[in-house]
């Protein structure tokens, strides 16, 4: 067949930047270098490094070096929405890696979009396939650009499916939710002209005050692996496109959970780094053959990652085996001289990133800033032009692997509007938010509240308050339901009376959390309204915790109490005497132990996607009963931190402690029902050969009198090593989902690797001897327990 040109394809009628070369576009093929016959590179019928050795054999250094550096879309580097005739003086008049953000509704932070080629879908789609247009026929060997873009709530765009950040999809506790919206993720990604997702994020939470928490899927390093897995896979099923995994390496582990330029100097063990913040790159690098990793802007002992050989050849590509390529996080190269001081300017920082691995540069200045200095580093004999080579045809392969030679452009406009947040992806995006939403106290079952009520007071500052749905990398646009529209929607909007009663923060925030300062007249006026609201209704909904302002990227907490006087609002509205119900929305634990003292239901419902408000109401009133699980501790006290999961024997007990607060709110995988769950008959099967897995068989039962889900937790423990080994490893886990009086059988599998310790050599080895085997509700409530040997 044919190959038609993208303009053939489309009935949107625009002002094209250059003449179309219909002519190249032959049958089955494409004549990229425009020399009238199929030369290897241009066969799709030829393998992928036989293609790549052709291509690289005929580019030239400055063909090579521009796939060597991301050139950063419309408003974020790029100044033009569309190709023009000053690209053909520009540096990437001889190709580039790839384009990041380009068109995708994103142009940083509290700025309107307007340009319609971005809000737009049929115009935008005809104005990715222009600028792709641009390479495939305005650049001598037409060497498509691969569109890179975020992609950890589905595809950031300005309209798409959006879905619950990573953290509430690790909630979910389920792989296969995790794996339709990596499906979702990549096709409308594709769809909309992103050939690269930069996606999932495999940083293993370490500190409650993070403020990037809501990318992480938790703090478990084997529940990031398996949702890393599944989404992954979800993203580059059929080749649609491309993973980009972040952050490579060692990087969620900041001292004292700081962000902005502090982001460096991990106070991390060797094994802890191999236990906990590799396991996740490992393991999804050999199952789902990630086609791209980022590299990050720390140090680890000294050493920034993104200009270690050890790191980017040695660990990942021969130890890891990753066969893709690597770009650098923002920055990350250039902080290898202004910030680590490991080189004395640009040029010794390209030298060292490129030399130690580092595929492409990415970030926010123009590609010309780097690409110069590769070629004189090239010139002067410092780069071998193998090296070269070699960084480049990691490149071509993914591009080659992802189809772009041959299918350099969306196909339709119109599939595009009918794919891109139909109602069918709507609906797992709904799914999602509900199966994340988490129960944490339920005293004399207040919750499901009745439909009944006449009238329900809705009351915070987070009831309105729906920005999370519409940050930095997921969809900007897409509608979103808040708290307060989801219960007028369930209830009718004449039953539902409202009031905001506090700001999500005082006026000297964040000051205010170590120098408090009574409310003013107008702040004590505006709780005053929230409390009569309360007087007035038969039950308050009570909507705190936080949001953009407190929590995201650069954005650590020094505290996790509630900011601003929302303790104050809770307690006034609690001294009406009418039920309460707490909401807390926000991505970090939050230190609520008043509210958890004296208020009797509490839901942490964390970032729950653009239909949370749907999905809050629908478990509030019953129609929907909860199943998530906390993949993150929740400390009494900021003071109790470091404090995660998992931990050494006796390395967070409060026994013997005199003079410290003791305990925890919840621990690591706690999570209530409407139901209750009974465990039994727990059998294991440790296998008779040297390679057998162990099987593991454990029936549930719901209990209750109405059906629900609830998520089996299994772990292990090494009960004598020749290392300290942690009390206790996630090693399974399922969501199941039960009707009143039903019974089934789970079955786990534990590979023989996963019973594997660095020992005192940092071998990595089976030791022989017992384990045991926990199967439970939560790491805190263990229901079966029992024990296998290896020989």
């Amino acid at each position: 067949m044919k190959i038609k040109h993208p303009l053939a394809w489309l009935t949107l009628i625009g002002i094209v930047s250059f003449k179309p070369l219909t002519t190249i576009y032959k049958d089955g093929w494409i004549d990229l270098n425009k020399n009238g016959k199929k030369d290897i590179y241009e066969d799709p019928t030829q393998p992928v490094n036989a293609r790549t050795a052709d291509l690289l054999s005929k580019m030239t250094l400055d063909e090579k070096t521009c796939q060597m550096a991301t050139l950063y879309g419309w408003r974020r580097v790029l100044k033009d929405s569309l190709p023009t005739a000053e690209w053909k003086n520009a540096i990437w008049k001889d190709g580039i890696a790839n384009i990041d953000e380009h068109l995708n509704g994103y142009i940083g932070s509290n700025k309107t979009l307007t340009l319609d080629l971005a809000t737009d879908m049929e115009k935008h789609v005809w104005a990715m396939n222009e600028t792709q247009r641009f390479f495939i026929e305005q650049t001598r060997l037409g060497i498509p650009a691969d569109f890179t873009d975020e992609g950890i709530r589905g595809v950031e765009a300005y309209e798409a499916t959006s879905f619950p950040t990573q953290l509430n999809m690790g909630m979910t506790w389920n792989k296969d939710l995790v794996h339709q919206e990596g499906i979702i993720t990549g096709s409308e990604a594709r769809a909309l002209g992103y050939t690269n997702v930069y996606a999932p994020i495999l940083d293993v939470a370490r500190d409650q005050r993070w403020g990037r928490l809501e990318e992480s899927y938790g703090e478990d390093p084997y529940l990031v692996a398996s949702m890393g897995i599944a989404l992954a896979k979800g993203i580059q099923q059929n080749g649609q496109a491309a993973s980009t995994a972040k952050h490579f390496a060692v990087y969620s582990a900041n001292k004292g959970a700081r962000e902005g330029q502090a982001r460096t100097d991990p106070q991390v063990a060797p094994r802890e780094v191999e236990n906990i913040l590799l396991y996740p790159f490992k393991k999804v690098i050999k199952e789902a053959g990630i086609m791209g990793v980022m590299s990050s802007y720390n140090d680890y002992d000294g050493i920034p990652i993104s200009g270690s050989n050890y790191w980017l050849i040695r660990r990942l590509r021969v130890e890891m085996g990753f066969t893709g390529y690597v770009v650098s996080d923002s920055e990350a190269l250039e902080y290898l001289s202004s910030k680590h001081h490991v080189a004395a300017n640009l040029k010794e920082a390209v030298y060292q990133a490129f030399m130690a691995g580092m595929n492409v540069r990415t970030t926010f200045r123009a590609p010309d800033s780097i690409i110069i200095y590769l070629r004189q580093l090239v010139k002067e004999g410092r780069i071998p032009m193998d090296t070269i080579n070699h960084r480049v045809g990691d490149v071509l392969r993914v591009k080659f692997r992802l189809g772009l030679f041959d299918h350099p452009y969306i196909a339709s406009a119109a599939e595009t509007r009918k794919l891109v947040n139909n109602a069918a992806s709507r609906q797992v995006a709904l799914q999602a938010s509900h199966e994340s939403i988490v129960l944490l106290k339920n005293n004399n079952n207040i919750l499901p509240l009745s439909k009944e009520l006449e009238k329900v007071a809705v009351i915070g500052p987070n009831a309105t308050d729906d920005d999370y749905a519409h940050t930095h990398y997921g969809p900007s646009h897409t509608a979103s339901v808040n708290v307060l529209q989801g219960v007028q929607q369930k209830l009718g909007a004449g039953k539902v009376l409202y009031a905001k009663g506090v700001d999500l923060v005082d006026k000297r925030w964040p000051e205010s959390e170590i120098l408090p300062e009574p409310m003013d007249a107008g702040e004590q006026a505006m709780l005053d309204s929230a409390v009569q609201a309360a007087k007035q209704a038969q039950c308050a909904i009570v909507v705190l915790g936080g949001n953009t302002k407190t929590g995201g990227e650069s954005k650590s907490r020094t505290s996790l109490d509630l900011p601003g006087y929302q303790l104050d609002l809770i307690k006034a509205i609690k001294a009406t005497g009418k039920p309460v119900v707490v909401v807390l929305i926000g991505s970090q634990p939050m230190t609520i132990n008043w509210i958890d003292k004296y208020i009797d239901g509490i839901i942490y419902a964390g970032y729950p996607g653009a239909y949370g408000g749907t999905a809050i109401a629908d478990i509030l009133f019953g129609d929907y009963n909860p199943g998530g699980k906390l993949t993150l501790t929740f400390p009494k006290s900021v003071g109790q931190l470091p404090l995660n999961f998992p931990s050494k024997p006796s390395a967070q007990t409060d026994e013997g402690e005199h003079a410290r607060i003791k305990g925890l709110l919840y621990p690591f995988g706690f999570g209530l029902s409407y139901t209750t769950f009974g465990y039994s008959n727990l059998k294991i099967n440790a296998g008779t050969k040297a390679t057998d897995p162990v099987a593991v068989t454990v029936d549930i039962s719901n209990t209750g009198k109405v059906a629900g889900d609830e998520v089996v937790q299994l772990y292990i423990r090494d009960v004598l090593s020749s290392v300290t080994m942690y009390e206790k490893l996630l090693k399974g886990f399922e969501r199941v989902h039960l009707q009143p009086g039903e019974t089934k059988t789970l079955s786990f599998t534990i590979p023989r690797d996963e019973l594997k310790l660095y020992d005192r050599d940092m071998k990595f080895v089976l030791e022989p001897g017992e384990f045991s085997v926990m199967v439970g509700a939560s790491s805190g409530d263990i229901r079966q327990s029992g024990s296998f040997y290896i020989k």
